[in-house]
């Protein structure tokens, strides 16, 4: 399962960060918006990574069967 750490910016944004994908970070009005874009845009790291054959972190794993 990937972490994700959540906090709130001084302006009032949510910011989120997939922590074993550097750079998987997404702001969201909302708490929940925040972890919603970041979940997504995890997704999309992942999937790059596996298409390019490039490594996957290992909290990612148990997402697909990788072979």
């Amino acid at each position: 399962m990937l972490t994700i750490e959540i906090e709130r910016e001084e302006d009032g944004r949510w910011i989120a960060e997939a922590t074993a994908l550097p750079g998987a970070l997404a702001y969201g009005a909302t708490e929940a918006e925040a972890r919603s874009r970041v979940a997504a845009l995890a997704c999309r790291i992942i999937a790059d990574r596996i298409e390019s054959g490039e490594p996957v972190p290992e909290e990612a794993r148990e997402f697909f069967a990788l072979t």
